[in-house]
């Protein structure tokens, strides 16, 4: 795929690559990641480091640990495949939701270095990709922030105290490095200061029952993109103007201020209406399916096909023989003239946009196209994000799987780091878009993270650079809960 315009700022107009999570980064799971094991991945061996020699949860971003059941690395799990039927043992690190993530790193890095995507040879599965890493990756930011928590069986109890200033500060460095990366002009939609924004409005809501949770995910599919679409023509986006990014002109003026506060909550690359929904649907996922349970993926396999046919079946029946499409071409001819003559009016029209829908008719909320923010759109990545998960939960309950599968989580786990290494060597580099860029980068992020995890195997960074620091300015928790999430 090819990179996208972002329009609209006088410091960040230029092409963006859209797909990185641009999150998903991983960019961040938001407060620690998994709190519990792949059934058939556990090695038991007890009180040595688990066998990627990552911490037991990481953050989205794989940056940050809680070990709810304050289990040392490497605790035995019994929730093997084909196993006794005892209880896990929470505290090891999902291994499949850690493949996951460093899958829609890969996807991320093949939207910003990779050949364009097209319906021919290996590009079929850039095509798959096209448009859903960062969906992905957000998603499963979302997902990682529950089993923080305890994932399906929550923690009972308050939070710790000082669990809020935990996520500002989080929020501040995430924002504060986005910034500085977007700085670079590497010509990527750096989403890290989105992701802060995401946590930010993600904390209230781990707060809420399952059932709460759950409701607000589906309302925010719909009403994210409808309010997006509405409120566009009041700040003056009825057009174009979208997929912006904001730069350190944030931080700079009040008007830089303001400015990328419109960018980050409406008008941006990834902006929180549109964006927002993949966050709270991964944090009902973790509450409503176990990972470590057989028949975990068999759920997860049978939702996300059913989402994902309905998200393009559904668009493809309201554009076809619902009319949706003449009714685009006719607000095409009437506000989008430069895109009358192209070979794809509709599409021509959303590259403008750097994917985001114009409001110039209801019938744009009717696409499904990569990064076209509808509703129709949400539903299909979230079902493709259903998909990945589910074939990694598959695949990972084999021992002999996991074990080849393990260097792919160690780069999973350093999610936030492989990202801000590629952003800085996409805009050093300037290497020339095909698969052997692409080969380039996933080879060496695959051979960096297993070096990096295996010399500091035994140390705090072997959670990777840019995980540790961000969990070194973590406060201890403190409080009736803070036992439960501390290593011993």
């Amino acid at each position: 795929m090819t990179d996208k315009a972002a329009a609209g700022t006088a410091d960040t107009v230029g092409t963006t690559d859209r797909a990185g999570a641009e999150n998903a980064p991983d960019v961040t799971d938001t407060n620690g990641t998994a709190d519990a094991t792949d059934s058939a991945s556990a090695t038991g061996r007890a009180g040595t480091a688990n066998a990627t020699g990552a911490p037991d949860v990481t953050d989205p971003t794989g940056a940050m640990r809680m070990n709810s059941a304050g289990a040392a690395d490497g605790a035995q799990s019994s929730d093997r495949a084909g196993g006794a039927g005892a209880p896990p043992t929470p505290g090891r690190r999902l291994i499949s939701v850690d493949v996951a993530r460093a899958i829609a790193v890969f996807a991320m890095f093949a939207a910003h270095i990779g050949p364009p995507a097209k319906p021919e040879g290996a590009g079929h599965l850039l095509v798959a990709f096209d448009g859903r890493a960062p969906a992905i990756f957000t998603l499963i930011a979302g997902l990682s922030l529950t089993l923080s928590r305890g994932g399906a069986r929550p923690r009972p109890g308050p939070p710790p105290a000082g669990a809020w200033r935990s996520t500002l500060i989080r929020c501040a460095v995430l924002a504060a490095l986005g910034l500085a990366l977007t700085e670079l002009r590497s010509g990527i939609a750096v989403i890290l200061t989105f992701f802060a924004l995401y946590f930010l409005a993600a904390e209230p809501l781990a707060r809420l029952g399952t059932r709460a949770l759950t409701a607000v995910a589906a309302v925010s599919v719909v009403a994210g993109p409808v309010l997006s679409y509405v409120l566009g023509p009041f700040f003056g986006y009825r057009v174009v103007g979208r997929g912006r990014y904001p730069g350190f002109e944030a931080v700079t003026s009040w008007s830089g201020f303001t400015d990328a506060l419109d960018t980050l909550l409406l008008s941006g690359a990834y902006p929180w209406l549109t964006y927002f929904p993949y966050v709270v649907v991964g944090m009902a996922l973790g509450r409503l399916v176990d990972l470590r349970r057989p028949g975990a993926a068999r759920r997860l396999l049978g939702w996300g096909a059913l989402a994902t046919l309905a998200g393009h079946g559904l668009s493809a029946l309201a554009l076809g023989p619902g009319g949706g499409r003449e009714v685009l071409l006719r607000a095409i001819a009437q506000s989008h003239a430069y895109a009358v003559n192209t070979p794809d009016p509709v599409q021509a029209v959303l590259n403008r946009q750097a994917g985001a829908i114009p409001s110039t008719s209801w019938a744009w909320l009717l696409v499904d196209g990569p990064y076209s923010q509808t509703p129709f759109e949400t539903v299909a990545n979230i079902g493709a994000s259903l998909l990945l998960l589910g074939l990694t939960v598959a695949v990972c309950r084999s021992t002999v799987l996991a074990a080849l599968l393990r260097p792919l989580a160690v780069v999973g786990t350093m999610g936030l780091s492989v990202y801000a290494v590629h952003v800085v060597a996409r805009a050093e580099l300037h290497p020339h878009h095909g698969w052997p860029a692409l080969g380039a980068f996933c080879g060496v992020s695959l051979v960096a993270c297993a070096v990096w995890a295996f010399v500091f195997r035994s140390t705090p960074l072997r959670r990777g650079p840019l995980e540790w620091a961000l969990h070194a300015l973590m406060p201890r928790a403190t409080g009736p809960a803070a036992g439960r999430s501390r290593r011993p």
